[in-house]
């Protein structure tokens, strides 16, 4: 009994650090593909038009005995999808994939680590939390967020030398998985990933919002993606007008946007509202930091020549901060916690003093 409970302990951490390893393999995939003349536009539409078919049926499969009394679809019920689709899969995917096409996996994991960052200052903005620095809490938090705003200029402005540089057979070599950064555009790549990662934080604080309106995970999921594929087709087909460029041209094109879809749309998304309800809102979210070491360990492996010391030095210190930011955040929910209990408690013993006084008088 002990044994099967501390494997069910494991699995999710295995199952964790897998995800994080084919999130950084798509990633160069992708990378490739881009390097090859794939039309990022073209790529963003098919991989979401897959995977919004396959949501769907997938989403079909499982409710389709469910009769849940679920909210009237209400206008701004869909305003709320169609905000949901344009940043979370519109804005960010296009400015991820651009960004990608100008820089490189390292650069993508150091300013997708931004995001709770970029949580914490829209809270303020927005007046949904506020500094309190006698709080360990926001220490933390701001702490994190200045230390990984750090690491992030550090990994866009200074590449550094190359760890490994390449042989002169890799660097000449015509293949489909060798790719190289553009030194001249690097600097926008990391500016365009940045406004990926804040649009991702955008789509965050309404999705939060939404599924409490919608208490329905993967219809939400399948909504927003519907949506998302629409705006980002105008976009494309205002962009893309070369009919060459809807077309694939290598089989490996059509694998990655199949790839993408199943796991990007479909197991990933799943996975996270799985894991969500099972371990906790934190528990996805603190093996993003995983995503340094492996694209570390391909990168050197595989694409020497794409990689650069201080992108790494930066990525990691981002990576501290990312950290310090997500304890802050745990640390000021499990205070909120207490202090919902402590006033629940009290709730209930007020009536017992009540009931003393009234004995004693």
């Amino acid at each position: 009994m002990e044994a099967k409970t501390q494997t069910w302990e494991v699995m999710p951490f295995i199952v964790m650090v897998i995800m994080e390893g084919c999130t950084i393999g798509l990633t160069i995939f992708a990378k490739s593909a881009l390097t090859n003349g794939m039309s990022p536009f073209v790529f963003i539409v098919y991989t979401n038009s897959l995977a919004t078919l396959i949501l769907f049926l997938f989403s079909y499969l499982i409710h389709s005995n469910d009769r849940s009394v679920l909210p009237p679809f209400s206008f701004s019920m869909f305003m709320r999808f169609l905000f949901l689709g344009i940043t979370g899969i519109t804005l960010s995917q296009t400015f991820s994939f651009l960004g990608l096409g100008y820089s490189s996996p390292i650069l993508v994991c150091a300013m997708g680590l931004l995001i709770p960052s970029f949580n914490f200052l829209l809270s303020l903005f927005l007046r949904k939390k506020n500094l309190n620095f006698r709080s360990s809490a926001t220490l933390f938090q701001v702490m994190g967020t200045l230390i990984s705003i750090m690491g992030a200029a550090l990994a866009e402005f200074f590449k550094g030398p190359l760890i490994r540089p390449s042989s002169h057979q890799l660097r000449h070599a015509q293949h489909f998985f060798i790719f190289s950064s553009t030194p001249e555009f690097w600097v926008l790549g990391g500016l365009l990933l940045a406004a990926a990662s804040f649009s991702v934080s955008l789509w965050n604080f309404m999705q939060k919002g939404t599924v409490k309106l919608y208490p329905e995970p993967m219809k939400v999921i399948c909504y927003y993606n519907f949506l998302g594929t629409i705006s980002s087709a105008i976009v494309s087909i205002m962009v893309e007008r070369d009919s060459d460029a809807w077309k694939l041209k290598h089989k490996m094109e059509l694998i990655l946007v199949v790839l993408t879809a199943l796991f990007g749309g479909v197991i990933r998304p799943t996975v996270q509202v799985w894991f969500t309800r099972l371990k906790g809102p934190f528990y996805f979210q603190i093996f993003k930091p995983f995503g340094i070491a492996y694209a570390t360990i391909f990168g050197v492996t595989f694409f020497p020549n794409s990689l650069h010391f201080g992108s790494v030095v930066g990525t990691t210190i981002t990576g501290i901060g990312y950290y310090s930011v997500m304890w802050g955040q745990i640390k000021e929910d499990e205070d909120k916690i207490g202090c919902d209990e402590s006033s629940d408690s009290l709730d209930k013993k007020a009536p017992l003093l009540k009931e003393n006084k009234e004995m004693q008088v």
